[in-house]
């Protein structure tokens, strides 16, 4: 299949990392230009990125001036603020949209977007977090009801609307009605990196922790826990916890009940090349458990790290959806829901919180 040609507004950390997807992988993905407000910033991403730029969404969309491809999907990798009017603006032209999280910055705005472009059908948003290797080797596992029907999920991982994506997506939930409760304490921690590396400050700050308990009904609930740049600092780990009736999952541990008297426990193991004298070079190849794959690096060779694995992939079933070759990877409607009850989880720090439900609900 030939290469899936897309565009990109933007030109933050974010925005390079689904360019960077094209330069490492060719044969799957063509970047054919870069929207930048300025004519400076559009050199300095010519230059380190190697992509043509333009200045507006109508010059990426009809291919004048830097290209002459017209993009089959255009990803808004914009601020929170910008997001909405960009992405009406592809969606108005008739093109697919893949929008960054979140759609749009508050509970009005995601109603206004809806309105507006839900029913075209034309918009995906990027929630990248179910795509992760060992996340959906974990819905594997549930999928296969080695633990039973899952009742609760805990995620001590990420923030706001990308854990609420991930604790729907493995606890299997719609877009009804959840109540949210929550709670913020607030404690010294040493904070010794961020985005850019060890930053030399070892001294402890306070830092902000976040818990909310999440109840979708039905049985169904989850815990939220995030502390300050938990995504960056070392000394607070991820934990992931998927719990059924039939056993769990503690990170990748998975334990289960085999019949009587016996339960069973086993661990996901990841397949890494490029260890002591494998020559073959560091990339993933697969996650399995007792023997069985749940997940293949379907980009195997281009050395990617899990969360660009995850952009990949999206990206991978976004073009798909665009041909008509594969449902929709993240619906408008799901991004929506998950910021919704994002945004509830701070709010509800001043009291018990019952999202409604919305206009997105049943698409």
């Amino acid at each position: 299949m030939a290469p899936l040609p897309f565009g990109v507004v933007g030109s933050g950390w974010r925005a390079e990392f689904f360019v960077r997807m094209a330069r490492l992988m060719p044969e799957r993905f063509t970047c054919v230009g870069v929207v930048t407000r300025s004519a400076e910033r559009g050199e300095q991403v010519e230059r380190a990125w190697g992509v043509p730029t333009v200045r507006t969404i109508e010059e990426l969309i009809v291919a004048t001036g830097a290209t002459t491809d017209r993009p089959e999907l255009v990803v808004t990798a914009t601020p929170w603020p910008v997001t909405p009017d960009a992405v009406r603006e592809v969606a108005a032209a008739g093109v697919p949209v893949l929008a960054e999280t979140p759609p749009a910055p508050d509970v009005e705005g995601l109603r206004e977007l809806w309105a507006d472009v839900g029913p075209t059908g034309l918009v995906q948003v990027a929630e990248h977090s179910p795509f992760m290797p060992a996340h959906v080797a974990r819905r594997q596992v549930v999928l296969s009801g080695a633990i039973g029907e899952v009742t609760h999920v805990q995620v001590s991982s990420t923030h706001m609307y990308h854990a609420v994506g991930l604790v729907r997506h493995l606890l299997g939930v719609g877009r009804g009605e959840v109540t949210v409760q929550a709670a913020a304490l607030t404690a010294p921690l040493i904070d010794p990196m961020d985005r850019n590396g060890f930053t030399g400050d070892d001294e402890p700050h306070p830092a902000r922790t976040l818990l909310a308990t999440l109840d979708f009904g039905g049985g169904r609930s989850a815990l939220y826990d995030f502390t300050d740049n938990q995504w960056h600092n070392p000394l607070r780990t991820n934990r992931i916890v998927v719990r059924g009736s039939a056993g769990e999952i503690v990170n990748d541990t998975v334990t289960r009940w085999a019949g009587p008297r016996t339960v069973l426990e086993s661990t996901i193991r990841r397949r890494v090349s490029g260890l002591e004298q494998n020559l073959d070079g560091f990339d993933l190849e697969h996650l399995s458990l007792d023997g069985q794959v749940l997940y293949r690096n379907p980009f195997h060779g281009a050395r990617l790290a899990d969360d660009e694995i995850a952009v990949a992939a999206l990206l991978d079933a976004t073009g798909a959806w665009v041909r008509g070759d594969a449902p929709p990877p993240y619906p408008l409607a799901d991004g929506c829901q998950d910021h919704l009850l994002g945004l509830a989880l701070d709010a509800a720090t001043d009291g018990a919180i019952t999202t409604a439900r919305e206009a997105w609900a049943d698409a």
